[in-house]
């Protein structure tokens, strides 16, 4: 079996600085000439976009055919990371 690459399916990012995020593809933009572009919603509901060849689809829909990392991708942002590190520790 393959998924292709359209809206609604999930991948995951496998370069750039959102390496390792997964989420739904929202839409693609075409740039003939250029990088075409990407956008993405990961499922804390923060959208994101990143260059084509970043991008590798894992299942169809928002179902993963893969299992995914501890956190489903997701990365929190700094604020959020820390305060998780505290409750840890206490």
């Amino acid at each position: 079996d393959h998924v292709k690459f359209e809206a609604g399916n999930t991948v995951m990012i496998r370069g750039g600085n959102n390496m390792g995020r997964v989420g739904v593809i929202t839409h693609r933009e075409r740039h003939p000439g250029s990088f075409e572009i990407v956008h993405i919603k990961d499922a804390a509901g923060h959208s994101f976009a990143t260059r084509l060849g970043n991008v590798f689809v894992i299942g169809k829909g928002a179902k993963p055919w893969i299992s995914l990392p501890k956190g489903n991708g997701v990365r929190l942002s700094n604020i959020e990371d820390r305060a998780a590190k505290m409750a840890k520790q206490r």
